[in-house]
């Protein structure tokens, strides 16, 4: 069941918010021993909000679709009064004294908080194997990462255990997630969602999105929590890049990679063979400048070395070697870069690239194909953050033969994301017309 689906159901009194949490708490509980995804789960807040939901309703009092609708956040969100842990021992009992902007959002917009759910420490890694609180585990195969750092809400919304989840998105966060798990992930432009009252980890890289069921469902969640976005232009031709994001695909993601350019194809929109500016050097830039900043962020808790899980902290300590000098740079080749992917939007509407090149890794795996699993699980998605652009992960499950979800990453300029998520829709909902889901 998609939002739209549950706030039809409200609306006609066929189920209430509280049915709805209860039901959600009860899934989260069965899961939880099993999967992982929360770190604290908020049941007598999410009773509360339902019941109030449910009052206000039946006075007539609409807030929008998510009225009573369950929902998490990823516990690098402060919430007033419940504990933000960031996934890290050193913020264990962390419990702020305000509330982040999304959740005061969310909260006007009447969503139902079950819980804050599980992350790579620090947000800072890409497997949410996390040594404090437990790896959070993929609901297709337990023995897979769900990927991160928003694992525990790639795998709480795929798991149907809520309807939507929040996430951050830094290299990938959202959308390794969502393509390792088999749900839709959605990475605004940069600057369009508030991150205040957001733990930071890349100040110039930090995105905050939603992981959802649906595209039309991210949407949604979308109107809630940032500004009306420019109206939609149509959308006629597909950018494929013929270089970088067709290099050392695994076969299933390769497969349904080509289904779903045919499937665009079938639907009338043109596709475009095209050549990218350098993403390879964007990486770079981008895993610079992420060292310096996560650095940054990290060093007031540097007294507390012990505490710290081993691969945070060596990434935080190469990032304490990067000069101001090579930090600059990078700095100003990303504008070198942002001014040269501006210039593609003169061929292509939007582009189409597999979200990531693998499929989700076992736990502790650390290579796939002699690549390091963190470098061949961003190396698609993290141009896009350094870029700032939106961009958009929905599944290809149904289109591969293997038990493990694929998906496809659509890229738009800044100013199309109601074009992106109008395309992102049609592809899906042709997919799941042609499957008969």
């Amino acid at each position: 069941m998609t939002i739209i689906e549950a706030a039809a159901k409200l609306r006609a009194r066929e189920v209430s918010a509280v049915e709805l949490a209860q039901e959600s708490l009860q899934r989260i509980r069965e899961a939880q021993p099993l999967i992982n995804s929360f770190i604290t789960i908020t049941e007598d807040l999410a009773l509360e909000q339902a019941r109030r939901a449910d009052e206000e309703l039946a006075r007539g009092v609409d807030r929008g679709p998510l009225h009573g609708i369950p929902y998490a956040l990823k516990d690098n969100f402060a919430t007033r009064g419940i504990r933000t842990t960031c996934g890290s021992k050193i913020f264990a009992d962390r419990i702020p004294d305000r509330d982040c902007a999304v959740y005061r959002k969310l909260t006007k917009a009447g969503a139902v908080l079950m819980g804050k759910t599980g992350l790579h420490e620090f947000a800072y890694g890409i497997t949410s194997n996390n040594p404090h609180f437990g790896a959070v585990r993929n609901p297709h195969d337990p023995s897979r990462i769900p990927g991160g750092s928003s694992g525990g809400s790639g795998a709480a919304v795929a798991a149907d255990l809520v309807f939507f989840a929040m996430g951050t998105d830094t290299g990938g966060s959202i959308r390794v997630p969502a393509s390792y798990c088999g749900c839709v992930g959605f990475k605004p432009a940069y600057g369009r969602v508030s991150r205040a009252g957001v733990f930071p980890l890349g100040y110039t890289l930090d995105h905050v999105g939603p992981l959802t069921r649906s595209v039309r469902d991210a949407a949604l969640v979308m109107n809630a929590i940032a500004e009306p976005p420019p109206p939609a232009t149509p959308v006629r031709r597909i950018g494929v890049p013929e270089n970088f994001f067709t290099e050392r695909l695994a076969p299933e993601v390769a497969a349904a990679f080509d289904e779903a350019l045919r499937h665009a194809e079938a639907l009338g929109y043109r596709l475009v063979p095209i050549t990218v500016p350098d993403p390879a050097e964007i990486n770079t830039l981008g895993r610079l400048i992420l060292l310096s900043e996560a650095s940054a962020v990290l060093q007031p808790y540097l007294d507390r070395r012990a505490d710290f899980g081993a691969d945070v902290l060596s990434l935080v300590d190469q990032g304490r070697l990067v000069s101001a000098t090579d930090y600059i740079d990078a700095q100003r080749l990303r504008g070198l870069y942002q001014k040269r992917w501006a210039k593609l939007w003169d061929s292509a509407d939007v582009v189409f690239t597999p979200t990531t090149p693998i499929q989700a890794p076992l736990i502790g795996q650390t290579e796939v194909d002699h690549e390091d699993v963190r470098m061949a699980s961003t190396r698609f998605v993290r141009p896009f953050n350094v870029l700032g652009l939106p961009a958009l992960s929905i599944p290809l499950n149904s289109l591969s033969n293997s038990d493990l979800p694929t998906s496809l990453q659509i890229v738009v300029q800044s100013s199309g994301e109601v074009s992106l998520l109008t395309i992102g829709e049609s592809i899906s909902q042709y997919i799941r017309n042609l499957r008969g889901m």
